[in-house]
């Protein structure tokens, strides 16, 4: 008897290690990554800076309370608000916990800056996806918690894309919109600049709260460090995870300073959030991802994949339907079933991630070399249709 909680559908694979954008099975078999973890592993494996980034604060602490000093929190802290619209970061250790975070900040502003007992509802969006707890999964609608006898309770959960419903559905009972620029378990759907300007526009004329949920499409994943900051405008709240730690579990809630300052000693609160191992990992990420012309690396590199990826798809119209996304996080719309796309990929050494709509995931490191791009497709020469790695349509 297998005694792990059957929660997760496993594939026969075993991977051992992995190394740069590649992981490495049992039967010694190397696998080419294009899904790392769902968008966790964004640097790729066993990167010699971060083992060794790890390995000195292991050394050190591993964990302390939150009721003392933690430099590696402070400093990842700082540099996190420097990096974006933030003023206050919370710390936790996955993106779920980040997105129940940013719930209760949100009705804790409205009840103790405006001092109103029914400014608590949280309008969100069909597509999305904002975790598995009771608090995120009441953002994903009512069909996702009927299983588990809860009702959903101040969460409204609207059609995706359709601008006059958010607009009449917002009401003095609104506290927060929560939406991710782009969904990754809904379809890598990427919500157009000015669908984001105008929900900022509308949560400012009503006192709204704007969260935005960057767990997976965040950390540099679209070739700026957040994916909000493709449009002009910014969230009151933001939540991010995943990449953050490279595979180490972390999580952060960010918050302007306005509505960080309805929190106080004792509102909130996480045991191992923000320990100096997570943290001192973060860093080092942020160390990477901060470097001179990295950015413009992954915006060349992306872009040079999307490119091919069209034309892969212009060339296989009876497969790919088309390609969704932006930066490295893309999804093919298949006109054959995604599982059996995956599952010929995988055959091919390749692996991806199924999402909603009949899409195929792929996030890859975002430190991919073009020559790793070009192996998602063909094998050895980027344009030799004979020797593709698409799977086929019978």
């Amino acid at each position: 008897m297998n005694n792990i909680l059957p929660t997760y559908p496993r594939s026969e694979l075993t991977f051992t290690h992995g190394e740069g954008s590649y992981l490495y099975e049992k039967s010694g078999e190397k696998y080419l990554d294009f899904g790392t973890g769902i968008a966790v592993n964004s640097l790729g494996y066993s990167h010699p800076y971060l083992n060794q980034k790890l390995r000195e604060q292991s050394e050190k602490l591993w964990h302390l309370s939150n009721v003392y000093q933690i430099p590696e929190q402070e400093l990842l802290a700082s540099r996190l608000c420097n990096l974006c619209f933030a003023d206050y970061a919370f710390f936790c250790n996955s993106g779920t916990e980040a997105v129940e975070a940013s719930i209760k900040i949100a009705r804790r502003y409205f009840h103790k800056t405006k001092n109103s007992k029914v400014k608590k509802e949280i309008i969100s969006f069909s597509g999305s996806f904002h975790g598995r707890t009771i608090g995120a999964l009441a953002a994903q609608g009512p069909e996702k918690m009927e299983t588990f006898n809860t009702a959903v309770n101040d969460f409204k959960f609207l059609e995706f894309g359709d601008h006059e419903l958010l607009k009449s559905s917002i009401n003095e009972n609104t506290a927060a919109v929560i939406i991710e620029p782009i969904q990754g378990e809904g379809g890598v759907r990427e919500v157009p600049t000015f669908c984001l300007e105008a929900i900022r526009k509308l949560c400012d004329e009503n006192e709204v709260l704007l969260i935005f949920d960057e767990v997976q499409c965040g950390m540099g994943r679209t070739g700026k460090m957040f994916a909000y900051q493709w449009s002009n405008i910014e969230p009151d709240i933001m939540t991010i995870a995943k990449a953050i730690g490279n595979g180490f579990p972390i999580g952060a809630c960010l918050t302007s300073k306005k509505v960080g300052d309805a929190m106080e000693f004792g509102s909130h609160g996480s045991t191992f959030g923000g320990n100096p191992l997570a943290c001192s990992v973060g860093n080092a990420v942020l160390d990477l991802m901060t470097s001179p012309k990295f950015f413009s690396e992954v915006v060349t590199v992306s872009e040079k994949l999307l490119l091919d990826l069209n034309k892969v798809a212009n060339d296989y119209p009876d497969i790919i339907e088309g390609i969704r996304g932006k930066g490295f996080i893309l999804g093919l719309k298949c006109n054959i079933n995604n599982e059996d796309f995956v599952k010929q990929a995988r055959k091919n050494f390749i692996l991806t991630v199924k999402a909603s709509d009949n899409v195929v995931r792929l996030l890859p490191p975002i430190n991919l070399s073009n020559s790793e791009c070009c192996l998602l497709y063909t094998s050895p020469s980027p344009r030799d249709a004979t020797l593709s790695r698409m799977p086929s349509s019978a």
